[in-house]
């Protein structure tokens, strides 16, 4: 008889043993879940995507420099492929996922239908034709290239986000040289900055660190609407 207790004894201990293994990996799972579940993206947030397209923009700027390389193209990829551990650091503190790329700044939603009007289609012809120096000029103001003159719209339709270097305001632009000076307004707060690009990058305008905190909204990492001007 006393044996037989024993062995109930045992055989209560063990299923005890169990049942806190179970509840155990069941908390274990839902932390889990719980986690996963936080963790959000460019799709269901702006913080998100800012890091994203910040990151794309770096990653194409270093894939454009070993595919055509030059003297300089090492030490300009050493350097964004510091920049790029920095925005993977933020990703992970900004609870995003690490490692989203999001190449390229989409087009502002009020672009399109300034496209789609009829007369617009018109001016091509008169962009072609050497002597009409306006036609150059609007052509730079509407792509963002180095023709357009002093107080020009540039980049329409371009959203602006960090290209995550340190350092003292500036830009970086594959539009336009060093030395040339940007304004960037972000219009949702209406404050503006303005910089001198020194530097060569994915897109149109990129604010360095320094530049975008003089812009942007707490906790954002993307302008949407954004009117970059150029003024010198």
């Amino acid at each position: 008889m006393s044996r037989r207790r024993k062995l109930g004894t045992k055989k209560k201990i063990a299923l005890l043993a169990g049942a806190a293994t179970l509840a155990g990996g069941g908390a274990f799972a839902l932390a889990a879940t719980s986690n996963a579940a936080s963790v959000q993206n460019a799709s269901t947030s702006t913080v998100c995507q800012g890091l994203a397209t910040a990151l794309g923009n770096n990653e194409k700027f270093i894939a454009d420099q070993r595919a055509a390389p030059d003297a300089l193209s090492e030490a300009r990829i050493a350097n964004r492929e510091a920049v790029l551990a920095e925005i993977r650091r933020k990703q992970e503190a900004s609870g995003c996922e690490v490692g989203e790329s999001a190449q390229g700044s989409p087009a502002a939603p009020a672009d399109p239908p300034a496209q789609s009007r009829p007369p617009a289609q018109s001016q091509p012809p008169a962009q072609s034709q050497p002597p009409a120096q306006g036609g150059g000029a609007t052509a730079g103001a509407a792509g963002g290239g180095d023709a357009a003159a002093a107080g020009d719209q540039v980049c329409k339709g371009s959203t602006v986000t960090l290209s995550g270097e340190d350092g003292a305001p500036a830009a970086s632009s594959n539009q336009f040289p060093a030395g040339t000076k940007l304004r960037v307004t972000n219009l949702d707060n209406d404050k503006s900055t303005t910089v001198e690009v020194t530097s060569v990058s994915g897109s149109c305008a990129l604010l360095n660190n320094a530049a975008f905190e003089q812009v942007r909204e707490p906790g954002k990492f993307l302008i949407r609407r954004a009117l970059i001007e150029k003024v010198g």
